[in-house]
């Protein structure tokens, strides 16, 4: 779809570049030409520090709005914005690429791939993408449906498509693609569905698939593709007589992380977690024999222009707890020991900040940036951790700490050229495991392996677990590989960050707040309501000689999906935005204030056995979309206030398919009506509270 092409011609008339003319040279350049954000990361480096200055800590309290550019969804935005010569180029909901006039938020021209909406059922964590990649005139994105679109810079029609992966299981695509050397590549998200992750690199020009990757080794024989070479080494780490992987895949979808390395010519993998989760049920561990699960949770290095394998170092083997090695990965040179050390820095969800050699995978050092249960540390010899023998939970429960949400997630870290610091969304969230005795793989739903429990209801419960998880900014020193300082933040989805030439780091908070940091010394020296979570990492450009700062607002993601409930705030449904601030720019607008009010719920007899059935049922298929104790964030519907819990026919038809093509799974194979209604009762006692509750602040006296 292309709209506003004039407006692109005036840009281009002011600009001698065509749109997005960026290329293997002007990508090792970026350092040159600060005022452009050109990949992901700013640089191949990926450390998200921007040269500009003309914002510091002397004027950030100045800084305004510039401008906001509303999208056409309302559900969670994850991009990193890319700007171009004066272009911004960045993707909502749906994988949906919006071109925009970075000095005043004037729409140039929108393309929508029009993914279906059903493909929203195998997404784990909303409808999201992390953003686009530019290279020689044409935009790249991958859908959430599995395609690569290849999109003219200049007018936004699509120049070519490729399906990457096989549609016929259920995988998406939430990750941003990467461009070098003439070559997109790009992973793709599932492993919890049943699916075996792989990395694919596709001409830029034509969209030629160039190589493959799996992830985990084919145990049926060689796939023709690039990991071939390593497919005997891998097999001898799995179980190939028995377990779920032989007829899913074992996972290690590689959904983000994707790192090209000019100084080594390698492009770093981030692979992902298995599935399911339990090693146990997933690839049975066989005493004597290595049960390592490779490649699953690895920082994976392979040739950029074939594929090949050229070494890895594997972070969680045997991976058993949703610790996956898809965090964001920063390049740099660190003197250890005396010696400059070329270096990957790495902070993944299984709490351990990595340091590991660049040149062979070696491990350089590794200690825990927050609390860690499932082991004391990593043996600085084998490169493996010691392991707490019973974080395992086959036995017996086990509090896991930092939990599948992570000790860091997909959030962006940066990292200061001034200070040699690094930036870090952190999560301390531990979180019960047990083994599910009774797993049977469900197709087309979350398959981890684990016991689910239902979720605690009344305020007593729900503040004790707001207490137990915590989120904060962690400044972290990768060669001392110790703590700078921190500073507590509100709830553990907090967002990415950036740091400048200015002595900043920028983040936005879970609360909808936008901060600007001391970069030295962590305190807070602009705070402003954003009006929604800056999920994403802020950026950085210029244009004309005036400084911005860009960041993205909206609800959704997990955050808002499902823990609305421990969040300071609940969203609403409105309409994701990019908002971007100058100094000197306009003031900062007033959040509005939503109403909405919970209906009267039905009354619905419901014996405490049946209501205790409907919270299960709730908490296994319900919670990941309409929230913890039906509370949602405001990107999907709020249950306890759909008029479908009026009516149980209508309730139970929704609920079996009559709005799959909206994106609302059918789950008529694993709920019965019975089933239904309990989920339905357990809704509206969850809708009686909230109403009840609003009722009595309506009729408080006033004081």
């Amino acid at each position: 779809m292309a709209l506003a092409a004039g407006a692109f011609s005036l840009i281009s008339a002011t600009n001698p570049r065509r749109p997005a003319a960026v290329d293997q040279a002007r990508l090792e350049q970026a350092d040159a030409d600060p005022a452009n954000w050109m990949t992901h990361g700013r640089t191949f480096n990926e450390d998200r520090y921007s040269p500009l200055g003309a914002i510091n800590r002397q004027n950030v309290s100045k800084l305004g709005v510039a401008w906001s550019y509303e999208m056409r969804e309302s559900r969670g935005v994850e991009a990193t914005p890319i700007v171009v010569d004066g272009v911004m180029y960045i993707t909502s909901a749906w994988s949906i690429v919006h071109a925009i006039d970075a000095t005043n938020g004037k729409e140039l021209w929108v393309y929508d791939p029009e993914v279906p909406r059903i493909t929203g059922t195998k997404a784990c964590c909303d409808a999201i993408s992390r953003g686009v990649t530019v290279w020689n005139g044409k935009v790249y994105v991958a859908t959430l449906d599995g395609r690569l679109v290849a999109i003219d810079a200049r007018n936004g029609r699509k120049v070519w498509e490729q399906v990457t992966l096989d549609r016929s299981k259920p995988y998406t695509i939430t990750g941003a693609p990467r461009a070098a050397r003439g070559l997109i590549y790009i992973g793709n998200s599932g492993s919890e569905y049943g699916v075996r992750g792989f990395v694919s690199a596709y001409d830029a020009e034509t969209g030629k698939l160039r190589w493959r990757f799996y992830i985990t080794p084919n145990p049926k024989g060689p796939d023709g593709a690039a990991s071939d070479s390593v497919r005997d080494r891998a097999l001898e780490t799995w179980n190939t007589a028995a377990g779920e992987w032989l007829r899913s895949g074992g996972g290690g979808a590689s959904w983000d992380a994707l790192v090209f390395d000019k100084e080594t010519n390698t492009l770093w993998i981030g692979t992902g977690n298995g599935g399911p989760w339990n090693r146990e049920l997933r690839s049975p561990s066989i005493p004597g024999r290595n049960n390592d699960n490779l490649y699953l949770s690895s920082v994976l290095g392979v040739d950029p222009d074939t594929g090949a394998y050229k070494c890895h170092y594997q972070e969680t083997p045997g991976e058993t707890w949703d610790f996956t090695a898809t965090q964001p990965m920063i390049l740099t040179t660190l003197k250890i020991g005396g010696s400059d050390r070329r270096v990957l820095l790495h902070a993944p969800k299984n709490g351990f900040f990595y340091v590991i050699d660049r040149t062979n995978c070696g491990l350089i050092s590794a200690k825990p940036f927050v609390p860690v249960s499932w082991a004391t540390g990593v043996d600085p010899k084998s490169g493996r951790p010691i392991e707490n023998p019973e974080a395992r939970f086959q036995s017996a429960p086990f509090l896991v700490s930092p939990s599948g949400w992570g000790g860091h997630n997909w959030h962006p870290m940066s990292m200061s050229r001034q200070t040699g610091l690094v930036y870090i969304p952190v999560r301390d969230a531990p979180v019960h495991y047990a083994a599910d005795p009774a797993f049977v793989h469900r197709e087309g739903s979350y398959n981890t392996g684990t016991a689910y429990t239902a979720f605690p209801e009344g305020p007593a419960a729900r503040e004790m677990i707001r207490k137990l998880l915590k989120g904060y900014l962690l400044a972290w020193d990768p060669v001392q590989q110790k703590e700078a300082w921190r500073v507590p933040l509100p709830g553990i989805d907090n967002g990415g960050t950036l740091a400048t030439a200015g002595g900043l780091v920028f983040q936005g908070t879970v609360d909808g707040r936008l901060r600007a940091y001391n970069a030295r010394t962590g305190a807070i020296l602009w705070d402003i309501d954003n009006g929604a979570p800056a999920f994403g990492g802020p950026i950085s450009y210029s244009v004309k000689g005036r400084q911005y700062l860009a960041v993205t607002a909206s609800f959704g993601t997990p955050a808002y999906l499902t823990g609305a409930i421990l969040s300071t705030k609940v969203g609403d449904m409105r309409k994701s935005r990019v908002n971007v601030y100058r100094l000197g720019g306009a003031p900062i607008p007033k959040r509005p204030v939503v109403e909405n009010p919970t209906p009267e719920p039905p009354v619905i007899a419901a014996s405490e056995e049946m209501l205790q059935a409907g919270s299960l049922n709730y908490s296994h298929y319900c919670l990941g979309c309409h929230g913890m104790s039906a509370v949602s964030g405001g990107a999907t519907p709020d249950l306890r206030r759909t008029p479908y819990l009026q009516d149980g026919e209508s309730f139970r038809a929704v609920v079996h398919g009559a709005l799959a093509t909206s994106g609302m799974p059918n789950f008529s194979a694993w709920l019965k009506d019975a089933d239904v209604e309990a989920i339905r009762a357990y809704i509206a006692g969850r809708a009686r509270d909230a109403f009840q509750e609003e009722q009595k602040r309506k009729h408080a006296p006033v004081k």
